[in-house]
């Protein structure tokens, strides 16, 4: 069997020039002896491995001198923890919550202190962006929240909320590395990578330096202080070497498309041939506002279980992978991220079409 297109929303689709790079490397990586699993993450080969990789992340997002480049475990997931017990210095936080991965993160910061919804899209099911223009923020918050694009519901931001001055944090786990993005307008940026940038049990956090405090609660667990990776090159444990090795390939490999600028361009393309589609189709339509949509993840349906369901299992007998939609809202999804080929949304579409003729 070849290589499907699998438009999975994570573990999600690696580009094929670097899997077969890292084949290569996989059992003698560049003469050493040893495959980057075995080595010691206390090396000077895999010093320079992570070195190098946070370069190529510095130099692909333009990320100022002022802000820290962390490797951390334990997914997004962890960061829904981490950034209330490092950020809540007053005990309080905004969160908008525009779908599935905001609600969870609000309710994970409970925890830790008071937690205001500033604004949410709950009552349309999550299918826009709400006008976030004149929030009502507390004066007390430690930091606005966002997801900012959501991948169970297919919503992203195409302006940032008036935050008043207040830091924004952003869960960009679905569109990290999809397009430029100005990182001094966030205080702390991050994303699980097992979507759009290499293998799942990694976080990437990208985080000013003014908020990485060192007057943490005691009950804030050493792994969990954002100081602790930040003053030890994100070595303070073993890191997941093979997770920042794999990122390090695909950084590079997006450097050699011509950067984030070309990646949105391209991006921008396979989207539009997918939503242009599901426009015109009388079987399918996307479930998000237009304004709202995403470019990575593409959530639509026939408006009938039973049918969507019958469309989920003919994509795969036709060799397509992962297209049925998360278990909490159903559906289809195609979550097509930087690594999916133009190829493959094209394919997917000829078959949507063809289905709908078959099936009218």
């Amino acid at each position: 069997m070849g290589r499907v297109f699998n438009f999975s929303a994570g573990p999600a689709m690696m580009p094929l020039p670097v899997l077969e790079e890292i084949a290569k490397e996989v059992v003698d990586y560049r003469g050493c002896g040893m495959s980057v699993m075995e080595m010691s993450h206390r090396s000077k080969i895999y010093q320079q491995i992570i070195d190098e990789a946070e370069a190529d992340l510095r130099d692909l997002m333009k990320i100022p001198d002022n802000y820290k480049v962390l490797f951390v475990q334990g997914g997004a997931t962890l960061e829904f923890a981490m950034i209330p017990m490092n950020l809540m210095k007053n005990g309080v936080a905004d969160y908008i919550v525009t779908g599935a991965w905001s609600k969870k993160a609000a309710s994970e910061a409970k925890k830790y202190g008071k937690v205001n919804i500033v604004a949410s899209s709950e009552d349309r099911n999550y299918s826009y962006i709400p006008d976030c223009s004149d929030l009502p923020i507390d004066d007390d918050a430690d930091y606005v929240y966002i997801c900012e694009n959501e991948t169970i519901h297919g919503t992203t931001y195409n302006k940032l909320p008036n935050t008043k001055g207040k830091v924004l944090v952003a869960d960009q786990s679905s569109m990290f590395l999809s397009k430029p993005v100005n990182v001094s307008d966030y205080g702390l940026i991050y994303g699980g990578v097992q979507k759009n940038v290499g293998p799942a049990g990694l976080a990437i956090v990208i985080i000013r330096e003014d908020l990485i405090r060192e007057d943490l609660p005691a009950f804030v667990p050493t792994y969990c202080r954002f100081d602790t990776h930040a003053n030890n090159g994100s070595m303070y444990n073993t890191p997941n070497c093979w997770a920042i090795y794999v990122c390090g390939k695909v950084f590079k490999y997006l450097k050699s498309l011509g950067g984030l600028e070309a990646m949105d361009k391209i991006n921008k393309e396979k989207a539009a041939i997918l939503y242009d589609y599901l426009d015109s189709s009388k079987l399918f339509k996307g479930t998000v506002d237009k304004e709202f949509r995403s470019l990575m993840n593409v959530p639509f349906v026939t408006g009938d279980a039973d049918k969507d369901a019958a469309v989920v299992a003919a994509t795969k007998a036709a060799g397509f992978d992962n297209l049925k939609g998360h278990r909490s809202v159903g559906g289809l999804r195609a979550s097509i991220y930087n690594a999916m080929p133009i190829e493959g949304v094209k394919a997917l579409v000829d078959f949507l079409k063809k289905y709908e003729d078959e099936n009218a």
